[in-house]
């Protein structure tokens, strides 16, 4: 039977409008994903430093002075709001992403709250007007109804307000008083200005990649509709890959003609989302910085003290074996297993005596604090263990959970046994520090007690081997 050279070229033409079809469906489902990942990544993560920079704020708020206050415009001039607003404008010369912070709290009419203090009193408009809040002045609250969740615990606007300030995003916190009731809500304007850019130049890429896309999926799929199909394949799973979170996923094109040179494009584009992802990352670990030195201001012992911590505790970890990668994060996180610290009062932190009973309760409490702190923003378990657990003791005598052996995370029984090391061969008001070889026979003496034999056992080889 003789082939119909007709019938072969409508299936080439129809090969040619699926190909072409298939084209433009993988260009608008890759750039709808590289675009909505990126923007939402990016807002998620403003979201998240926008809630722990509003809780650790509250905790530098006290209620009852702030209950104190007279709500008009004399309240201006008492000392409790002089005191809770040099508060405020500490804690935003420590973070600059801070653009604004202020207090809040609810008045008799559902939705309408009323200002408290504003740690920024005189923000000037475009026009050159000058506008502040007094104690007292009344907000409608309702329009942004994560402010109206914030009672009940930290959050963070949805979507960017842009308004004649600039572009800004809000995070929120409750401030509670002694028996643990909500009695106001702290706010934080952040700049989001970076993350508005974004929006504009990503909306203005993608509108051009899609439209050059599409007429270069056209133009090929008439003129190479038997030879585009691989590669078109591959940029399809290179798109799944990217939506699944693989940034470093490259897509091999061979070829100088237009479809390769769209492989190059697509490759080009994943490596400036990769790039994006490690921006987010410094962002997050900025905040670690912030908490840091917010810590710092309050605990002189803690200056210098996470820094050294971190170093043992990342020499011990890749002696156990633990890759760079591993590693890398621990030592962030163990810059910040005593940021639980910013909840106990300064009387108890630097108090040159002997603690009391009750004192002694306040403290142990920290890493519990800490934990609370971090856990709205890091969903890593074994991260968090860094902050909750580096009090824990093998023999199951620490606290707060009073685990024993290996119910107590290897990162944090690394932590405990550094963390032991610099506070024995530290300087403190109290006492002087030991010597290298005294802090060894502490070590030595409650390996297997106090610390994880393993653990005491690498460290040693450590400073044996680099002279710590």
């Amino acid at each position: 039977m003789r082939s119909n050279p007709f019938h072969i070229k409508r299936f080439q033409i129809k090969l040619a409008i699926v190909l072409i079809m298939a084209a433009v469906f993988a260009l608008v489902l890759s750039n709808a994903v590289v675009y909505q990942f990126n923007l939402h990544e990016r807002l998620e993560s403003l979201r998240r430093e926008l809630k722990v920079t509003a809780q650790t704020a509250a905790l530098a708020v006290s209620a009852g002075d702030l209950a104190q206050i007279p709500l008009n415009e004399s309240g201006l001039n008492s000392p409790q709001f002089q005191a809770i607003q040099t508060k405020l404008i500490q804690v935003k010369l420590s973070n600059p992403l801070i653009k604004y912070i202020y207090t809040m709290s609810t008045t008799a009419t559902e939705g309408v709250w009323q200002f408290v203090v504003d740690a920024d009193p005189f923000p000037e408009s475009k026009r050159g007007e000058t506008v502040r809040s007094f104690p007292g002045d009344k907000y409608n609250a309702a329009r942004f109804p994560e402010m109206m969740k914030a009672l009940n615990g930290p959050s963070a606007d949805k979507k960017l307000e842009i308004d004649e300030w600039g572009a800004t995003l809000s995070g929120y916190a409750p401030i509670r008083d002694s028996s643990g009731k909500a009695v106001a809500v702290i706010g934080v304007d952040a700049d989001a200005k970076d993350v508005y850019s974004l929006y504009k130049t990503v909306r203005m890429r993608v509108g051009v990649t899609l439209l050059f896309g599409i007429l270069l999926s056209v133009l090929a799929g008439i003129l190479f509709s038997k030879r585009i199909h691989k590669p078109i394949g591959k940029l399809v799973e290179g798109t799944r890959r990217i939506a699944k979170g693989d940034l470093d996923y490259q897509v091999q094109v061979q070829g100088d003609d237009e479809i390769s040179e769209l492989g190059h494009s697509f490759n080009k584009m994943a490596q400036d989302l990769n790039l994006s992802r490690q921006r987010l990352v410094r962002y997050f670990y900025s905040i670690i910085r912030s908490l840091i030195k917010v810590l710092e201001a309050r605990d002189e012992y803690t200056k210098g003290h996470s820094e050294k911590v971190a170093r043992y505790a990342g020499k011990i970890a890749l002696k156990m074996g633990l890759t760079r990668d591993q590693v890398g994060l621990f030592r962030k996180m163990t810059l910040l297993h005593d940021i639980g610290k910013v909840g106990i009062k300064d009387s108890i932190l630097n108090k040159p005596d002997k603690l009391t009973p009750e004192e002694w309760e306040a403290i142990k409490k920290h890493p519990v604090i800490g934990e609370q702190i971090l856990k709205p923003v890091l969903d890593n378990p074994d991260m968090l263990s860094v902050v909750r657990g580096h009090h824990e003791r093998y023999d199951g005598s620490g606290y707060p959970d009073g685990l024993s052996k290996d119910q107590i995370n290897i990162y944090a029984a690394i932590v405990s046994v550094a963390d032991a090391y610099d506070a024995m061969t530290s300087d403190r008001a109290y006492r002087k520090g030991m010597s290298k070889e005294e802090a060894v026979a502490e070590l030595k003496k409650h390996r297997g007690t106090q610390f994880n034999p393993k653990v005491v056992d690498t460290f040693l080889e450590v400073l044996k081997e680099e002279k710590i």
